[in-house]
């Protein structure tokens, strides 16, 4: 059976005198690559003298840029979305062979690629007292992963947080608590 959820977004700028607005990339459609799939999307933007260029960003995110030619009074953007939240089974995945048990190398042929996510940030004093207390020995990947995510789910509380951004690894182990983005 399905679970349908239906999304409804709405910006809405009013300007008291008429401004330029320089180029706006609007992020508000889901990526393809997404298990949920996304059975209708809709983007509606006014004023409707704008020109609008569809592109994707290095990782396959769509955006959307908007370019106004005339000063406007108002910025409206209305997004509408259904999306199919069946239940799926999270282990319904493939892994490579040499990946199997950690830890692992990577292929030489595909280190290039991946290296913007081999390159960590320097670690703070409260994040490399973490690192140090992780079990590095050799173990199944998928259960190393399953333990590791666990384990910070018991030790950083969850919270909603509406405004933009991401906490540092820092700021999120000195609080102990996050949203999905500050833990992930």
């Amino acid at each position: 059976m399905a679970i349908l959820a239906a999304v409804y977004h709405l910006t809405h700028y009013k300007y008291d005198r008429p401004v330029v607005l320089g180029p706006q990339i609007i992020r508000l459609q889901p990526a393809p690559h997404s298990r949920t799939k996304v059975l209708s999307h809709s983007l509606k933007v006014e004023p409707a003298n704008h020109f609008v260029n569809l592109q994707q960003d290095p990782y396959g995110n769509f955006l959307a840029r908007f370019v106004f030619p005339e000063p406007v009074t108002e910025l409206k953007i209305e997004v509408d979305l259904v999306a199919d939240m069946t239940v799926y089974n999270p282990f319904d995945f493939f892994v490579e062979p040499s990946a199997e048990a950690f830890p692992f190398e990577y292929p030489e042929e595909i280190r290039d690629d991946l290296a913007i996510y081999r390159t960590p940030e320097p670690a703070g004093p409260l994040l490399s007292a973490l690192l140090n207390t992780i079990d590095r020995s050799a173990a199944n990947t998928v259960n190393f992963l399953v333990d590791l995510n666990a384990r910070l789910q018991r030790e950083i509380a969850y919270i909603v947080r509406m405004e933009t951004g991401v906490f540092s690894p820092e700021e999120t182990l000195a609080a102990k608590k996050g949203s999905c983005r500050d833990s992930s």
